[in-house]
């Protein structure tokens, strides 16, 4: 049998934590959150299949690959969460358990970054609490799955 899995997916820039705006973003690399989201999903017996792209039909391809069989989806879309109907259809069309991250608090930056299109479709969001909003989403994504698993019994 195979193990669980949460998916990780990482939209555009993200490839580029730790160099990129240090005072917005911290100074963690997409390694690191990696290695974070890992260990907590770990501890619940899942494990982690992440995908990062600049480019939107890889991060959706992937999406229609693997999503529809994880234990939940974990999404820091970037940019593309203020604006991509491909991304937000696409999780809609999945409907797994899906938690979407931003590090930084986007209601707090420039106006075009208030709108976020995945919000309808997604359990929940964590905004602005740094690269520990992984942990946060990871936590929410296992105990869910975790509770899920003990229903069925």
């Amino acid at each position: 049998m195979e193990k669980p899995y949460l998916v990780v997916i990482h939209g555009p820039n993200l490839n580029r934590l730790g160099v990129r705006k240090p005072e917005t973003y911290g100074t963690q690399t997409l390694d690191d959150v990696i290695s974070l989201v890992r260990s907590v999903a770990d501890g619940y017996g899942l494990d982690v299949l992440d995908k990062q792209s600049n480019h939107e039909g890889d991060l959706i391809d992937f999406l229609q690959l693997h999503g529809p069989g994880a234990a939940g989806i974990l999404i820091n879309p970037g940019a593309f969460g203020h604006y991509s109907y491909a991304i937000r259809d696409c999780l809609e069309d999945i409907a797994r358990p899906t938690v979407e991250v931003h590090i930084s608090n986007v209601h707090q930056r420039e106006s075009f970054r208030h709108q976020l299109v995945l919000g309808d479709v997604v359990m929940g969001q964590v905004v602005g609490l740094g690269t520990e909003g992984y942990r946060y989403a990871a936590e929410a994504l296992c105990r869910r799955y975790r509770n899920d698993a003990a229903q069925l019994r």
